[in-house]
């Protein structure tokens, strides 16, 4: 299939899902708590596209063509914008843009630490996906990117951790991670022994 094609049914789904959504939760469409559904919908959505973007390159080496990796940085992006709406909509549906209750749920729900952690680590993934910060960081950006494996588990981590009482669909999304990890195992023992050398 033709990358141009795949990457505008990339933007279709993500933007599509996104907008029904967001359409639903605004018009009250049968939705018990629209403001949660908002928040866990683009939360969870984050997550699964960090998923899917580790996933490419398994992909790319199983079946030995890199277009998987084409997408790679687009799937990215997608996956710091639901992070991005999950962090505004909590903020602006939950909190109403006000300071005082950010500090006090700050206090009363350790796991937002947690999520900040890995947003921050989303954040550092976008601002530098482009081909200068690439040329600009040289040798520092694989390590910069290297961050995602982190990034991950902490996004699993304030998933899980906000989930509370249900554990099969965490325990589910753990699997698929320690997998896409395992797969990598050789390049993760290899960043640890860099740093354990210096």
């Amino acid at each position: 299939m033709n990358i141009v094609v795949v990457k505008t049914l990339i933007h279709s789904v993500c933007l599509a899902w996104l907008g029904i959504e967001y359409y639903q939760a605004i018009t009250d469409s049968g939705i018990a708590d629209p403001v949660e559904q908002v928040i866990h919908f683009t939360g969870k959505g984050a997550l699964n596209l960090v998923i899917f973007t580790l996933m490419l390159t398994p992909l790319a080496r199983f079946f030995k063509t890199n277009k998987p990796i084409l997408v790679r940085r687009l799937m990215g992006l997608y996956a710091f914008f639901y992070a991005a709406l999950h962090l505004l909509s909590f903020f602006a549906f939950e909190l109403a843009f006000n300071f005082n209750l950010l500090m006090q749920e700050l206090v009363e729900r350790p796991y937002i630490w947690v999520g900040a952690g890995a947003f921050i680590i989303l954040f550092a993934l976008a601002v530098t996906s482009f081909h200068k910060a690439k040329k600009l960081l040289k040798k520092r950006w694989q390590s910069v990117h290297n961050l995602i494996y982190l990034g991950v588990l902490l996004a699993w981590l304030h998933f899980f951790w906000s989930r509370k009482a249900d554990l099969l669909e965490p325990g589910m999304y753990l699997a698929v991670i320690l997998l896409l990890l395992a797969l990598r195992w050789k390049k993760i023992a290899r960043i640890f022994t860099l740093k354990n050398t210096k």
